[in-house]
Protein backbone atom coordinates (compact mmCIF):
# COMPACT_ATOMS: atom_id res chain seq x y z
CA UNK A 1 0.00 0.00 0.00
CA UNK A 2 1.57 3.14 -0.75
CA UNK A 3 -0.76 5.67 1.05
CA UNK A 4 -2.17 4.01 4.14
CA UNK A 5 -3.55 7.37 5.22
CA UNK A 6 -6.02 8.00 2.10
CA UNK A 7 -6.95 4.42 3.20
CA UNK A 8 -7.70 5.22 6.42
CA UNK A 9 -9.83 8.37 5.24
CA UNK A 10 -11.54 6.12 2.45
CA UNK A 11 -12.36 3.60 5.07
CA UNK A 12 -13.85 6.62 6.99
CA UNK A 13 -15.55 7.97 4.17
CA UNK A 14 -17.34 4.70 3.00
CA UNK A 15 -18.48 2.93 6.37
CA UNK A 16 -20.32 7.24 6.72
CA UNK A 17 -21.92 6.43 3.42
CA UNK A 18 -22.86 2.70 4.07
CA UNK A 19 -24.57 4.21 7.62
CA UNK A 20 -22.40 1.96 9.48
CA UNK A 21 -21.74 2.93 13.43
CA UNK A 22 -18.52 1.13 13.87
CA UNK A 23 -15.58 0.14 11.48
CA UNK A 24 -12.30 -1.67 12.13
CA UNK A 25 -8.60 -0.45 10.11
CA UNK A 26 -5.50 -1.68 10.21
CA UNK A 27 -3.48 0.33 13.17
CA UNK A 28 -0.21 2.48 12.95
CA UNK A 29 0.96 4.92 15.46
CA UNK A 30 0.17 7.61 12.95
CA UNK A 31 -3.41 5.93 12.41
CA UNK A 32 -3.89 6.30 15.80
CA UNK A 33 -2.94 9.42 16.66
CA UNK A 34 -5.33 10.99 13.46
CA UNK A 35 -7.84 8.98 14.98
CA UNK A 36 -7.52 10.28 18.57
CA UNK A 37 -7.37 14.06 17.13
CA UNK A 38 -10.86 13.29 15.38
CA UNK A 39 -12.33 11.92 18.59
CA UNK A 40 -10.91 14.67 20.93
CA UNK A 41 -12.16 17.21 17.83
CA UNK A 42 -15.40 15.60 18.10
CA UNK A 43 -16.09 14.05 14.77
CA UNK A 44 -15.90 10.15 16.38
CA UNK A 45 -16.93 9.03 19.41
CA UNK A 46 -14.72 6.78 20.36
CA UNK A 47 -11.63 4.47 20.01
CA UNK A 48 -9.83 1.69 21.11
CA UNK A 49 -7.02 -0.76 19.68
CA UNK A 50 -7.29 -4.72 20.15
CA UNK A 51 -5.16 -7.28 19.23
CA UNK A 52 -6.01 -8.18 15.82
CA UNK A 53 -4.44 -11.57 14.36
CA UNK A 54 -1.16 -12.89 14.76
CA UNK A 55 0.82 -9.76 12.96
CA UNK A 56 -1.70 -6.81 13.26
CA UNK A 57 -3.74 -4.48 15.34
CA UNK A 58 -6.64 -3.14 14.93
CA UNK A 59 -8.43 0.16 15.56
CA UNK A 60 -11.67 -0.08 16.02
CA UNK A 61 -13.46 3.05 15.66
CA UNK A 62 -17.34 4.36 16.30
CA UNK A 63 -18.61 7.00 13.95
CA UNK A 64 -21.00 9.56 15.57
CA UNK A 65 -24.04 10.27 14.11
CA UNK A 66 -26.93 13.17 15.36
CA UNK A 67 -30.77 12.52 16.33
CA UNK A 68 -31.48 12.93 12.37
CA UNK A 69 -29.23 10.53 11.29
CA UNK A 70 -26.39 12.72 10.24
CA UNK A 71 -22.50 11.88 10.20
CA UNK A 72 -20.76 14.06 12.12
CA UNK A 73 -18.26 14.07 9.53
CA UNK A 74 -19.26 15.89 6.11
CA UNK A 75 -16.20 15.52 4.43
CA UNK A 76 -12.38 14.25 4.37
CA UNK A 77 -9.86 15.37 2.31
CA UNK A 78 -5.80 14.11 1.76
CA UNK A 79 -4.16 17.25 1.20
CA UNK A 80 -0.50 16.01 1.25
CA UNK A 81 -0.23 12.61 -1.05
CA UNK A 82 2.75 10.79 -1.99
CA UNK A 83 3.25 11.96 -5.08
CA UNK A 84 2.88 16.01 -3.88
CA UNK A 85 3.76 16.70 -0.34
CA UNK A 86 2.41 20.22 0.76
CA UNK A 87 4.26 21.47 3.36
CA UNK A 88 3.11 24.63 4.78
CA UNK A 89 4.79 27.33 7.64
CA UNK A 90 3.35 28.18 10.93
CA UNK A 91 1.66 31.72 9.28
CA UNK A 92 0.12 29.75 6.32
CA UNK A 93 -1.80 26.78 7.90
CA UNK A 94 -5.02 26.64 6.09
CA UNK A 95 -8.33 27.52 8.10
CA UNK A 96 -10.63 24.97 6.58
CA UNK A 97 -14.13 26.01 6.07
CA UNK A 98 -13.30 29.39 7.34
CA UNK A 99 -12.50 27.66 11.06
CA UNK A 100 -15.48 25.28 11.05
CA UNK A 101 -13.37 22.25 10.10
CA UNK A 102 -10.32 21.05 10.94
CA UNK A 103 -6.84 20.62 9.23
CA UNK A 104 -4.46 18.15 10.51
CA UNK A 105 -0.86 18.95 10.59
CA UNK A 106 2.73 16.46 11.03
CA UNK A 107 4.84 18.89 12.82
CA UNK A 108 8.55 18.35 14.70
CA UNK A 109 6.22 18.23 17.84
CA UNK A 110 4.27 15.55 16.28
CA UNK A 111 0.74 15.45 15.01
CA UNK A 112 -1.66 18.21 15.48
CA UNK A 113 -4.69 20.08 14.37
CA UNK A 114 -3.99 23.42 12.66
CA UNK A 115 -4.84 25.24 15.75
CA UNK A 116 -2.59 23.52 18.13
CA UNK A 117 -0.21 24.33 15.40
CA UNK A 118 -0.66 27.52 14.99
CA UNK A 119 -0.71 27.95 19.42
CA UNK A 120 2.39 26.09 18.96
CA UNK A 121 4.05 28.65 15.99
CA UNK A 122 5.53 25.60 13.99
CA UNK A 123 4.25 24.57 10.67
CA UNK A 124 4.47 21.00 8.99
CA UNK A 125 3.03 18.55 6.31
CA UNK A 126 -0.75 19.19 5.92
CA UNK A 127 -1.89 15.65 6.35
CA UNK A 128 -5.84 16.11 5.78
CA UNK A 129 -8.46 18.34 6.15
CA UNK A 130 -12.13 17.07 7.92
CA UNK A 131 -15.22 18.89 8.09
Amino acid sequence: MTDPIADFLTRIRNAIMARKTELDVPSSRLKRRLAEILRDEGFIASVTESAGDHKSDVLSITLRWDQQNRAAICGLRRVSKPGQRNYVSADSIPRVRGGLGTAIVSTSKGVMTDRDARKAGVGGEVLCEVW
